[in-house]
C-alpha cells in the first residue's frame, strides 16, 4: 500500500515537472523566434508563417524574395505559379516581388522581370491583371531572344579549350585535347567584379564534356570553363543560384592565388555554410502572411485612370 503511494506520488511529481519543462521551452521558443511572437500578437486573424526562403535584395526600391513555393500553393493560394507581387496577390505585402523557389536558375531573370512589369503596369496605369500579365510575357520572350543571340555570339567567339579539371583528367577518353563549347551557354546572369557569371546547360556538359560537372564552377576547377567566367547549373533552384555564386566566387580567388582545389573548396564551402545561417536568421524575423478574408488576387491595377489598361506596352 505504502508502495503504491509512494509511486503515485512521484508520477504526480514527475507529470508536473514535465509541463513546466514543456511550458519554459515554449516560451523560451517564442523569445528566440520573433516570427512566432509576431503570430500570436495577430489574433483573430489567419495567418502562415515561415513563408520566406532567402531576401535576395532591392530592385526598383521593391524587395525581391524566394518563397516556399509548395507552401504557398498548399497553405495560400494554390494556383500560385513562377512569381507575384502585391498589385496581384492581396496577400502579398507591399512592394514585394515574390519569386517561387521551385523555378530553376535560368527562369530567375526572366521571372523577375515579368513580375516588375506586370506590378508596374498595374500600379501605375490601372491595367488589368490580363493585359499586364500578357505584356510581361511579351517582354519574357523579348530577353529570351536576346539571351539566346548573345550566347551563341560569346560561343562564336570562344577559342577552344581542354575537357579536363584541375587534375588534368579527362573524364570522356574520345574527346580531342582540346575542343568548342556548343550550345552550352543559355544567358549571362550578371557581372560581378569583372567576372562574367553565365548559366549554362549543365545537362549538356555532362553528357558531352565532363559528367562530373556538379552544378556550378569556374576555370580553376574546369579547364574547359573560359578565363573570368563562372558557369551556374541552369537547373538549380534559384534559391541555390547565389550561394553556388559565393562559392565559386571565393574558390577561384583562392585558387588564383595558388591554393590547391580540396583546401580551396573547404574555405569556400565554410563561408557558404556562413552565409546560410545568416540568410536564414534575415526570413526568420519576417512577419507571417496575413490572409485575406475574401478574395485572394486582383484582376485590375490600382494606379491611374484606367484608360490605358489595354495598350500594349
Amino acid at each position: 500500500m505504502h508502495k503504491t503511494l509512494i509511486i503515485f506520488l512521484i508520477l504526480i511529481i514527475l507529470t508536473y515537472l514535465s509541463e513546466a519543462g514543456g511550458h519554459s521551452q515554449q516560451q523560451q521558443k517564442k523569445r528566440s523566434n520573433p516570427s512566432a511572437v509576431k503570430q500570436s500578437q495577430l489574433k483573430g486573424e489567419k495567418t502562415v508563417g515561415q513563408v520566406y526562403r532567402l531576401i535576395i535584395g532591392k530592385r526598383n526600391d521593391l524587395d525581391i524574395c524566394i518563397v516556399d513555393g509548395p507552401k504557398v500553393r498548399r497553405r495560400i493560394y494554390h494556383e500560385f505559379l513562377y512569381g507575384g507581387n502585391d498589385e496581384r496577390y492581396l496577400f502579398n505585402p507591399p512592394n514585394e516581388i515574390w519569386i517561387d523557389n521551385s523555378i530553376s536558375a535560368e527562369e530567375y531573370s526572366y521571372t523577375l522581370a515579368h513580375e516588375i512589369n506586370e506590378r508596374s503596369l498595374m500600379a501605375n496605369y490601372g491595367y488589368t491583371y490580363t493585359a499586364a500579365h500578357d505584356s510581361s510575357l511579351r517582354l519574357e520572350r523579348q530577353m529570351r531572344l536576346k539571351d539566346q543571340g548573345a550566347a551563341r555570339l560569346h560561343e562564336a567567339h570562344l577559342k577552344k579549350v581542354s575537357p579536363t579539371d584541375c587534375d588534368g583528367i579527362k573524364q570522356i577518353a574520345e574527346l580531342a585535347d582540346s575542343i568548342r563549347l556548343n550550345g552550352i551557354y543559355i544567358s549571362l546572369y550578371e557581372i560581378r567584379d569583372g567576372i562574367a557569371i553565365w548559366v549554362v546547360d549543365g545537362s549538356l556538359i555532362r553528357k558531352d564534356i565532363y559528367p562530373d560537372f556538379g552544378l556550378s564552377g569556374n576555370e580553376y576547377v574546369y579547364h574547359f570553363i573560359p578565363h573570368g567566367e563562372i558557369w551556374i547549373d541552369a537547373q538549380i533552384s534559384c534559391e541555390e543560384t547565389e550561394f553556388s555564386i559565393l562559392r565559386e566566387t571565393i574558390q577561384r580567388d583562392l585558387m588564383s592565388k595558388g591554393m590547391n582545389y580540396d583546401l580551396s573548396y573547404q574555405r569556400a564551402l565554410s563561408k557558404e555554410t556562413k552565409m546560410r545561417y545568416k540568410k536564414t536568421r534575415e526570413v526568420l524575423l519576417k512577419p507571417p502572411i496575413r490572409m485575406p478574408k475574401h478574395k485572394m488576387e486582383r484582376e485590375k491595377g490600382t494606379g491611374g485612370s484606367g484608360q490605358n489598361n489595354n495598350k500594349e506596352k
